[in-house]
């Protein structure tokens, strides 16, 4: 049994909901559905407790405007959305509801790139893609006042543990086995 981390599960696959549902994890970032089925997954979700930030670009039917985060808002009462997209952490903003910035860093230059738009945007939290850098998350950490959120490629208990001493706020992670205890 893993201890007690703070762990937001991201569900990529539909067959993964019932196991979410039965999870300790009160966040879950929702990679999956679509505009379709949505209205009863957010339903299902919110019955068992968890607060859920939809994925904009990986939910499928969504736009990617102003209007789309407006319509989550209202219609589906999300907590907040993940984007890539700065104009979508404004959206939610001007909706009322949260919002996580994704970045993926490959070098220098998408470090600073995402550091200026970090601070352009003002997400409440940012989600660093992938969080197997222990480095690069204390860096970024140091330049940035939101809350940090570390995903991608983490397998491991030490794996966890070392991104959050690196300054890490939360694990994202993909694995059912992981959201046990939390």
């Amino acid at each position: 049994m893993l201890k007690k981390y703070p762990i937001i599960a991201s569900v990529t696959k539909d067959d993964q909901l019932a196991k979410v549902l039965e999870s300790d994890v009160t966040r879950v970032n929702l990679m999956t559905g679509h505009i379709g089925n949505l209205e009863a997954i957010m339903g299902q979700l919110h019955y068992a407790g968890k607060q859920v930030y939809v994925h904009l670009e990986m939910v499928g039917g969504l736009g990617r405007d102003a209007h789309a985060v407006g319509y989550l808002a209202e219609k589906f009462k999300v907590d907040g959305i993940v984007t890539t997209k700065s104009n979508a952490v404004a959206a939610a903003r001007q909706a009322g509801i949260k919002s996580i910035q994704r970045i993926f860093i490959i070098d220098t230059a998408a470090l600073q790139t995402a550091v200026r738009m970090i601070n352009s945007t003002q997400p409440d939290e940012v989600e660093l893609m992938p969080g197997l850098m222990p480095r690069v998350i204390k860096e970024l950490k140091s330049t940035i006042k939101q809350p940090l959120i570390v995903g991608g490629l983490i397998r491991y208990e030490k794996e966890i543990v070392e991104a959050l001493d690196s300054g890490a706020d939360y694990i994202s992670i993909g694995d059912p086995s992981m959201w046990s205890g939390h």
